[in-house]
């Protein structure tokens, strides 16, 4: 872009192409407008052991993710259920990569996308959460705004061990504390 290629069909091409070959690829409205794509190869990451739980730790900060999730639920006397979810997204060719930090973290769960080629590594069940993830990242600190997710989704952690979730006031402190969390954070 600096040289200004992208200005030329050439050059928007291989903007594209690379495009093609990141994240989530592209959308059916861009493929149907550039229909000599060819998406650039990326090399897979075939590494052999996670390096150390600093590592984890700064992966974690760029593609995990720490939520809470609130649903409807008639089983649970308020009628509502709380449950705690940490996913880590990646492209489909890197699922050695999940399936190595399965082993580090003593999940179980890969999961795959059904309309893109993406798999997914979650964690739900708080006893993996409490002796596993909340530790980990304790000791070994994400930097800026996902620490503050992370800090956030303790506190959730904290009152779910507590059993607070299962009343109406605590609830409400989770649904306040969830609402700044992820994309509510607000930064003044």
């Amino acid at each position: 872009m600096r040289k200004k290629a992208h200005l030329n069909a050439e050059g928007l091409q291989q903007i594209i192409n690379l495009k093609a070959s990141m994240n989530w690829g592209l959308s059916d409205i861009v493929k149907s407008n550039f229909i000599n794509t060819i998406p650039v190869d990326r090399p897979i990451i075939n590494i052999k052991n996670i390096p150390d739980p600093h590592w984890i730790s700064g992966f974690i900060c760029g593609e995990g993710n720490f939520d809470v999730d609130i649903h409807k639920a008639k089983s649970h006397k308020i009628g509502y259920q709380v449950q705690l979810k940490f996913k880590i997204c990646q492209h489909e060719r890197d699922i050695k990569l999940l399936e190595l930090l399965i082993k580090y973290l003593c999940s179980s769960k890969i999961t795959k996308a059904s309309r893109f080629p993406v798999v997914y590594l979650t964690i739900t069940k708080l006893e993996q959460i409490n002796k596993v993830l909340i530790p980990l990242f304790n000791n070994y600190p994400m930097f800026g705004v996902k620490q503050l997710d992370f800090l956030d989704w303790c506190k959730v952690a904290k009152l779910m061990n507590e059993e607070r979730h299962f009343t109406v006031e605590g609830l409400e402190l989770i649904r306040t504390i969830k609402s700044k969390m992820n994309t509510g954070r607000k930064f003044y």
